[in-house]
This record gives structure tokens, sequence and C-alpha cells, in this order.
């Protein structure tokens, strides 16, 4: 397939990114620049000076909901971009709601506890939906550990899924960088051999 014909094709999906930190703001601006048509952002969180180190905002945006940063650099990307923005902390009573209509969703959540809540939830209320799930990306180094795994037949996880963050092991850019464009590169994966509508 060529670029035009991939920009084509994934112009006409919808994805949701649940939580715009490193993972899913770096994961949707790859998306964005391959061609992917529409997004549904959520987060409920704002741009700190902390963030700049290994998320896709900058410093100009600094207090900034994320949501809507986020929104503005994809459409910088992409002029024409259909983005929609949940200002929100997500939890199973308003997920299904926010997420209706994506093709595909993406997990960037930070704890264990929400990634298992989401998880569960479209697991439950969108079992048809692919949902790419991001694990383990803490620290440097160590990129022969990455790789994405597919757990069942709509469940995805990137990541060495086992470097959990900490005082002595952060998340630093470049392996944030390397789980968030992996999970973007199963989203296309998923989206590019969907048979055609």
């Amino acid at each position: 397939m060529k670029i035009r014909e991939i920009e084509n094709r994934l112009k006409k999906f919808r994805v949701g990114i649940a939580g715009a930190g490193g993972l899913g703001s770096n994961c949707a601006a790859a998306l964005a620049r391959a061609g992917v048509g529409s997004f549904v952002i959520a987060d409920f969180d704002i741009v700190d000076d902390s963030n700049l180190s290994r998320q896709y905002y900058f410093s100009r945006q600094v207090g900034m909901l994320k949501t809507e940063a986020l929104k503005e650099n994809l459409i910088a990307i992409r002029p024409g971009l259909e983005v929609t923005v949940h200002n929100r902390r997500l939890d199973v009573t308003n997920i299904p709601s926010v997420f209706q209509g994506c093709d595909v969703i993406v997990e960037a959540f930070d704890s264990a506890e929400m990634k298992e809540m989401i998880i569960e939830t479209v697991c439950r209320v969108y079992p048809e939906t692919p949902l790419v799930v991001g694990s383990g990306l803490a620290g440097w180094g160590m990129t022969d550990l990455l790789k994405c795994r597919q757990i069942d037949r709509h469940l995805f996880i990137c990541g060495d899924e086992t470097s959990e963050t900490s005082d002595e092991m952060p998340p630093l850019a470049p392996r944030v960088g390397i789980v968030a464009n992996m999970q973007a590169n199963t989203v296309l994966e998923i989206l590019l051999n969907k048979p055609a509508s």
C-alpha cells in the first residue's frame, strides 16, 4: 500500500486515547502523522513543567488542560483533524459514553488500578473493540525487552510488562516514546488489516 492509500484509509477511523500523558500524547502524535482522521482524547490533568521531559507538550502550554494542548498540537501536525476532548477523570460509568464509536482504544494511564479498570470496562462494554495497553516503560536502555503481545483477539500489551516507575527508575523520554510508538504501530496494524467498509 502506498502512503496516500494508507492515509486515505486511516482518515476514516476514530481512535480513543485514554490518558494524555507520556504514552497517550506521543501515541496520538504518531497516529496523527500516519493519517488517522479522528480522535477522542480523555484526561483531567493540566500540563506541568515536569511533563515536558517525556510528553508531547511545549513550555508555552504549561498550565493548559492536557486535552486542549494535545488537540492544539495534533491539529498543528495535521490541519483538519477531528479531535473531541473530554476533560474528566475516566471511570466505569463514563468510559462507555466517552469512547462510543471508536475503532480502537489506547490505554495510557499511570496507575495499575486504572489500567485494570479500563481493561475490564472496555472488555465488558465493547468486547469487539481492540484495546492497546502500555505496561512497563520505566528507566532507560533494555530496549530488547520491549515488545507487543496479543493477549486475546482484542487486547494487546506494549512494553516490558515489568519495569514499574519509581524515584530510582523514572519514566524517561526514550523508553516512553518507544512504547508509545509501539502502541501506535499496533493501532495501525489493527486498522490497516480491518476489512474495508
